[in-house]
């Protein structure tokens, strides 16, 4: 509490006092009318009005004055000490019940301003009540109408006693009272700068958990979510107050057979956006200050990007073994297949050649060229020439392309929107990113046999996005409403002769993944079965 804040109250207490003193002193008067004379209870009365409008004037004082007055404190224990004077004066003087309101008078002293202040409020109050009892007893206060006839009763020694017994009472009363305000006065100092700390240390707390590039949740024993910071709301689509107090389970469905078997692992989470996300855990203990379990803290964390990264690595590094060992072999079979080609058409042209057999070389040769076109495809994967960059504006680019699906059955019932800024340039080789996104559209319009949509989206991003090193990139997506893929397939799909359509070769995607990756890109997808399928590619800008 302030010292400004304390003064009101100071005041407030005295102003209750006066009136209660006010209400006694009439209820007295009412059962004794003899108790108090005509003159007194004028007296008092006009004391105790006096003292309202100055209360009443100090409060207002204290509102007008912007912070804090000392001066103001001062009048106040001056004002009282003056009031607890004229009260004896008007009650009798020794024989006034009121000497006590001087020990008041030190007690808000040492609690309104300091030890020292108290000690200089009770020499003040022995002082004041000290010349009191002397002035009565020598009859000087007759022009006061105080009488020295009591004080004469009582004698000097009583009277000796009284003012030494006060004066003891008033010193020990400054000291105790200045000692416990001091004590009071460094408790709440020091409670106040634990409070700034706190406040600051939950700042700081909140900001931290607040702006973690990760996901933070704490549950209790029974698994109700208590703490969901920003990433958990972004990647959940829920805010804190719409995560609190729910089950852990309802957020993250697979999360808790893990929390009772580890504290780590990983869980597959379906996105609000329908994606299929991996996400890390790690838990650990919430206790309180009694080291009592009181809950669990949750870190999660988006480990998609990353497990695809990893995928991309390894799944490079084996078609890189596999490309070259593959192409070997396939070049090996291509130097007796051309001499198988060559012969049997030098036989196809003889004259005892009958027409049942002409049929069935018909067939070799044609079986045989087939076979030529996928080693001469295969050959074209393992061994890809290296991209001749240059900058082509993507949007004549696919415009170009696009025109040539106009004339191809394939593409019928298909249509094709695009997405992207008609500025935006590509640094690529122009013919291997032309067959890169001929595979990926004729895909697409192959998993829709009965019409669907085709759209383009491209955009350039900042590499913090992406959490890669390579500067800003350009991502480009091709989706389509098709019947999508089982999560064995699009592990599969980048492989070489892996293929879901009959007559296919299984190598129009492994291309598309080594062209990418010769030009220093990555490509990945996202696919749920009847959700459609998803290519992202990501390409450096330069």
């Amino acid at each position: 509490m302030g010292q400004k804040q304390k003064l009101v109250w100071f005041i407030y207490i005295r102003l209750m006092l006066v009136t209660l003193f006010l209400a006694s002193t009439v209820i007295l008067d009412i059962n004794d009318p003899n108790l108090f004379g005509d003159d007194l209870l004028v007296s008092l009365t006009r004391l105790v009005v006096v003292t309202y409008l100055f209360s009443i004037l100090s409060l207002f004082a204290l509102k007008l004055i912007n912070g804090y007055d000392l001066s103001i404190t001062y009048v106040q224990i001056i004002w009282d000490l003056c009031l607890v004077t004229v009260l004896l004066l008007i009650t009798g003087g020794i024989t006034s019940p009121y000497s006590f309101l001087y020990i008041l008078c030190i007690i808000n002293a040492s609690i309104l301003l300091y030890r020292r202040e108290a000690i200089y409020t009770a020499s003040l109050c022995s002082i004041l009540f000290g010349a009191i009892l002397d002035l009565q007893y020598y009859g000087k206060l007759d022009v006061l109408g105080l009488s020295p006839l009591p004080a004469l009763q009582f004698g000097s020694h009583y009277i000796f006693y009284t003012i030494f017994v006060n004066i003891v009472a008033f010193y020990l009363t400054a000291f105790l009272t200045g000692y416990l305000a001091e004590r009071a006065r460094k408790s709440e100092s020091a409670l106040h700068r634990k409070v700034i700390d706190y406040q600051e240390l939950e700042r700081q707390h909140s900001t931290i958990v607040r702006n973690l590039n990760s996901g933070l949740m704490t549950i209790t024993n029974e698994g109700m979510v208590r703490v969901f910071n920003h990433y958990g709301e972004q990647l959940a689509g829920l805010s804190q107050d719409e995560a609190y107090d729910r089950h852990v389970s309802a957020i993250f469905p697979q999360i808790s057979s893990l929390l009772s078997e580890s504290d780590k692992g990983e869980i597959e989470y379906s996105s609000p956006d329908g994606n299929i996300l991996i996400l890390g855990i790690h838990t650990a203990p919430l206790t309180d200050v009694h080291d009592t379990i009181v809950g669990t803290i949750i870190n999660f964390h988006d480990l998609t990007r990353i497990k695809r990264m990893e995928e991309a690595l390894k799944r490079a590094d084996r078609l890189a073994a596999i490309g070259e060992l593959a192409a070997r072999i396939a070049h090996e079979i291509r130097n007796p297949l051309a001499s198988i080609s060559g012969s049997v058409q030098l036989i196809a042209q003889g004259d005892g050649v009958t027409l049942q057999d002409r049929r069935l070389l018909d067939i070799v040769l044609r079986e045989t060229e087939r076979l030529n076109e996928l080693i001469r495809d295969f050959l074209e994967y393992a061994r890809p020439r290296h991209p001749e960059k240059e900058s082509v504006p993507f949007h004549r680019f696919l415009s170009d392309l696009l025109s040539l699906m106009e004339s191809d059955p394939r593409f019928k019932g298909i249509s094709v929107h695009n997405d992207f800024n008609s500025n935006l340039d590509v640094v690529v080789d122009r013919d291997q990113m032309r067959q890169v996104f001929w595979n990926l559209l004729v895909n697409a319009s192959e998993s829709m046999p009965a019409g669907g949509t085709i759209l383009i989206r491209a955009e350039l991003i900042n590499s913090d996005e992406t959490g890669m090193s390579w500067g800003d990139v350009v991502r480009i997506e091709v989706t389509d409403s098709g019947a999508g893929m089982t999560r064995d397939e699009r592990n599969k799909v980048f492989e070489p002769f892996f293929t879901t359509k009959p007559g296919g070769t299984g190598l129009g995607l492994a291309t598309v993944y080594r062209i990418v990756d010769s030009h220093g890109g990555t490509i990945f997808v996202d696919s749920a079965v009847n959700k459609g399928t998803t290519f992202t590619i990501l390409l450096p800008v330069t």
